[in-house]
């Protein structure tokens, strides 16, 4: 075989399409997009608030794999108002300021479409992905509204 001829199968290799990673979308009920981040494999986003109740920190952490929103871990505050572990639903850890974190849910998102209802200022949903922070509660308080991973 020429040297040319062993070229040809690598660069058809370089041509071949590159598989983009999958989007989180925050999108309203009204079909208006909030926001739309790329969630590669191995990063979190997090939705936090502060629990209606007691007021206190809570967060709901979101990995995605091969293309499927997994639930990968929760952040209480306490044990009030229904919060908690389920058994056979991750394990439960302490977090160094107080409250605990439920880690391994790898709970998959049905449809990998969260629908939630954005509460008010005082509540504070926010979405955050990396650098990317989106206060939800300033912009759509108390719209329904779906966090979607898109292909």
């Amino acid at each position: 075989m020429t040297g040319l001829g062993r070229l040809v199968p690598a660069a058809l290799c370089l041509a071949a399409p590159v598989m983009a990673d999958p989007v989180l979308r925050v999108e309203l009920a009204s079909g208006n997009v909030l926001a739309e981040w790329p969630l590669p494999e191995g990063r979190e986003a997090c939705l936090t608030w502060a629990h209606s109740v007691t007021g206190g920190a809570v967060a709901d952490c979101f990995t995605q794999d091969a293309g499927q929103l997994l639930l990968s871990r929760s952040y209480l505050h306490d044990f009030a108002a229904g919060l908690g572990e389920v058994a056979g639903r991750g394990r439960l850890t302490a977090a160094p300021d107080g409250g605990y974190w439920i880690e391994d849910m790898a709970e998959p998102i049905a449809g990998n479409a969260l629908p939630i209802r954005i509460g008010a200022a005082s509540v504070g949903h926010t979405l955050s992905l990396g650098p990317h922070v989106l206060n939800l509660s300033q912009q759509a308080s108390g719209q329904a509204a779906t966090l979607r991973l898109v292909p």
